[in-house]
């Protein structure tokens, strides 16, 4: 079977589909599977001037908006640079951004569709204060989703709790899929570690809606406590000043360091100990799976897919979002409890081997795919 996975950024841009995808590839290396990626590159814009009509909604009442236009031109430069560099026979495409689904329907409308759901761009814009709620731009992005179900043959997400929340802009919301995002194992190698301080780190964009000015405040309570830690920030974003000046008021600066972007921070994150990441909302969040098979004791709030990766108390601990003190509570447990830190790694570790192994998402996704051929042969 010829596959085609098609991507929105390029597989080292940081995130969920850039963790899986690539390592899916050799996954499929057979003589039965032909995988092959696509991506936009980031030098195309402004190329696109097709003319844009979708199905089922008129999308130029919000054509005024900025970000629609942004969203629009995006879209036209996706049909371009497909249309362009594409052109030998798929008998099945996924794609894993609704740009590249739309684009990738357009330029192949007798090919299967497959359309994975990752994140929520509609909801990181409301929580990053760039648009507002139900205001024209979450309008647009919403109806993507019904117009979606309408040209794909799958509708794919990476937790139930997203399914959920889908099932508010889609006509068939049953017929969602759940498949989570699935880690390579060998990628994450465990370290036996002491660390005479207990070391926190957290792998993230620098935006609101991931929390980290909560984790800051909390940060800063754990050393009006009297409790020796040290924060390790690997990610980057336009947040980034803010964070610093806020570390700077809250006296934490010296007990936290800023690494920016890191292609690949699975490689020393086993030597940390504790993982944290207080977000505001995330689709399943990637990086817990990740810390979790570094074998790191998670810390997370009780938002979107985390809730499916967590158990509290079980596999690590959860408090609500923008809850400083529930935070600042939690971490106090696992840095003073090295051995509950170790229970709680452990059982993490287990659990993310088992459930978001590469090797058992892989073959599920193997199952869906030749399902769906056959039902299109039908």
């Amino acid at each position: 079977m010829n596959l085609l996975q098609a991507l929105f950024f390029p597989p080292e841009q940081p995130g969920g589909v850039s963790s899986m995808i690539p390592y899916l590839q050799e996954r499929f290396h057979s003589s039965r599977w032909d995988m092959e990626l696509f991506w936009l590159p980031k030098r195309i814009r402004g190329k696109g001037t097709e003319e844009v009509v979708f199905e089922t909604f008129d999308w130029t009442p919000y054509g005024d908006s900025p970000v629609v236009q942004k969203y629009i031109q995006t879209y036209r430069d996706y049909l371009w640079w497909t249309k362009l560099r594409l052109n030998k026979h798929y008998d099945l495409i996924h794609a894993h951004h609704p740009i590249a689904g739309l684009a990738m329907k357009k330029v192949f409308p007798d090919v299967p569709l497959v359309q994975t759901f990752h994140s929520s761009y509609e909801r990181e814009l409301i929580l990053n204060g760039k648009i507002a709620e139900n205001g024209p731009e979450h309008q647009f992005l919403t109806s993507i989703y019904r117009e979606l179900e309408h040209v794909s043959d799958r509708l794919m997400t990476v937790s139930r709790n997203f399914a959920d929340y889908m099932s508010h802009y889609t006509d068939n919301p049953e017929r969602i899929q759940v498949i989570p995002n699935g880690f390579d194992e060998k990628r994450f190698k465990p370290v036996p570690h002491e660390n005479d301080v207990p070391q926190l780190v957290t792998v993230t964009r620098l935006v609101p809606a991931k929390g980290i000015d909560v984790l800051f405040r909390a940060c800063a309570e754990l050393k009006q406590r009297g409790l020796e830690y040290v924060l390790h920030i690997i990610g980057d974003g336009p947040s980034r000043a803010d964070l610093e000046n806020l570390a700077r008021s809250l006296g934490i600066y010296n007990e936290t360091i800023f690494y920016g972007y890191t292609l690949h921070p699975e490689e020393f994150m086993p030597f940390f100990d504790i993982f944290v990441l207080p977000s505001r909302a995330e689709a399943f969040g990637s990086v817990f799976a990740e810390a979790a098979l570094s074998c790191l004791a998670l810390v997370g709030t009780e938002v979107g897919g985390i809730p499916e990766q967590i158990e509290d108390g079980v596999n690590g601990l959860l408090v609500q979002p923008d809850d400083v003190t529930a935070l600042a509570d939690a971490l106090e447990k696992v840095i003073t409890d090295p051995s509950y830190r170790y229970e709680l790694s452990r059982s993490a570790w287990e659990k993310a081997k088992n459930q978001y192994s590469l090797t058992r998402i892989a073959n599920e996704l193997k199952k869906t795919y030749l399902q769906i051929k056959s039902e299109a042969g039908k």
